[in-house]
């Protein structure tokens, strides 16, 4: 088994490089440009706060092509009834927070404060966005990713009221469509994905479609097109 050592230089091993469980590196930094670099490669971060920095690429990957996305009945008629509110990066750092902390993860969770930072930075740059599911003014469910090219990167989501994440899931995808995406990586494979439609792909197939979404432009990886809440929608007394 080689788990590759990363230095200050900007650079991964290939991802097929990774070991059966999908590690590939330690070590490194959460700096946007290596997080970016990281994530047009097929690669992304994920420890406990309290172990070093580990990289993965897992085989297989779990993705979602919008096309793909299956509402069952009892979700399309809570979309319908419009008891939840959805918004898009109306509260980007109380959403990150609410998933960390929410669903009995407490202190097991990967999202660390340096975790936290990171990506509240990548939003602050255009990459991060967060969808937010509401009810009576209060955050119930959301999520959080990054939109690169024609791919977002899904990173987690959490859930105070039923269904509230996967109504949040299911209106991004529904926002992507018409933008041109090509897929949603869920990274690893779930039951919860899966019931929405996700696959598992090989490794191989996922990065060559990963090469297909337009990521890299002037020698930049791209910020993805992204929707947002229209100013009329984001007042005050629907923010915590």
């Amino acid at each position: 088994m080689t788990i590759f050592a990363l230095g200050n230089e900007l650079v991964f091993p290939a991802p097929r490089l990774a070991e059966e469980t999908g590690l590939l590196a330690v070590g490194g930094d959460l700096q946007p440009a290596r997080l970016l670099l990281a994530y047009s490669c097929g690669i992304f971060p994920w420890n406990h706060p309290e172990d070093p920095l580990l990289w993965w690429s897992p085989d297989p990957r779990c993705i979602l092509e919008p096309g793909d996305l299956h509402i069952a009945r009892r979700l399309a008629k809570k979309q319908r009834q419009g008891d939840f509110t959805i918004s898009y990066d109306r509260d980007f750092e109380t959403c990150i927070h609410h998933c960390a902390t929410t669903n009995d993860r407490g202190e097991s969770t990967w999202i660390s404060p340096d975790i936290m930072s990171a990506y509240i930075e990548l939003h602050r740059l255009g990459y991060a966005h967060s969808v937010e599911c509401w009810i009576d003014g209060e955050m119930v469910g959301g999520l959080y990713g990054l939109a690169i090219g024609r791919c977002f990167c899904g990173e987690s989501m959490f859930h105070r009221a039923t269904d509230a994440s996967k109504l949040a899931f299911i209106a991004l995808v529904q926002s992507l469509q018409p933008l041109g995406y090509r897929m949603i990586d869920c990274q690893l494979p779930t039951e919860h994905l899966h019931s929405l439609g996700a696959k598992d792909i090989r490794r191989d197939d996922f990065l060559s479609r990963l090469d297909q979404c337009e990521l890299w432009e002037n020698g930049l990886v791209v910020p993805g097109r992204f929707p947002f809440t229209p100013p009329d929608q984001a007042s005050p007394d629907t923010k915590r």
